[in-house]
């Protein structure tokens, strides 16, 4: 069922959830990807005008099969 349409203010501000998942087994970032990544969220909210009030690299820690 998709979601309703979002209400946009004229002349307010907004806040966002924007989340990604990969299908793929174990971690795939190591520590240098992560710093990368990093990096690039900060180059992107400074080109944007953006602020970000969370974030967060969550590891799978099994695949929960038993």
């Amino acid at each position: 069922m998709p979601r309703s349409p979002r209400l946009v203010v004229e002349g307010e501000s907004a806040v966002y959830h924007l989340m990604s998942r990969t299908a793929l087994d174990g971690f795939v970032l190591g520590d240098a990807e992560k710093d990368h990544l990093l990096q690039v969220i900060r180059h992107f909210t400074s080109i944007y005008f953006t602020d970000v009030l969370g974030f967060c690299i969550i590891e799978k820690k099994g695949t929960g099969e038993i």
